[in-house]
């Protein structure tokens, strides 16, 4: 049974725009650290954070950064999503591989945040994934709410 606190609980939102380039077609960038950040500075206690990208042809992706596996990530998206597959979009636009990429794979996450901290595993780096690229802007909204 939920029982209301006694005291005086105050919620805060905050958000923050991050803007980034990309150099490939295809691309994993770490933004983990500009995410820690941004939940340092927002002074939540607990909450939820979300992490999203507002394009069509990127999605966010939580996992490990380590070399091998980013190009095992990136292989994997082109074996699913060939740039040459028979899409009908590519009668109007070259770029459906990476519109179905972006829309199986997800625009946003969400991460908890418990005492201050963003709730994520060891191994676990946050990442915009360029499907498009290169483009000379990409834009990743953070949004946290939560207690302060």
């Amino acid at each position: 049974m939920f029982h209301p606190r006694s005291e005086v609980v105050i919620t805060a939102v905050a958000s923050r725009i991050l803007t980034r380039s990309s150099s490939a077609r295809r691309q994993l960038i770490d933004i983990t650290e500009d995410v820690l950040e941004f939940v340092r500075d927002s002074h939540v206690t607990n909450g939820i954070c979300v992490v999203s990208a507002p394009h069509a042809t990127a999605a966010i992706l939580a996992n490990e950064n380590e070399g091998g596996l980013v190009k095992d990530i990136l292989s994997k998206i082109e074996d699913l999503f060939p740039k040459m597959g028979k899409y009908a979009h590519n009668l109007i636009d070259d770029n459906a591989d990476a519109h179905m990429a972006a829309a199986f794979l997800g625009h946003s996450r969400i991460f908890p945040v418990v005492s201050h901290r963003l709730a994520r595993g060891t191994w676990q780096n946050i990442f915009l994934l360029e499907l498009d690229g290169p483009r000379s802007r990409r834009q990743v909204d953070l949004q946290i709410v939560g207690e302060v």
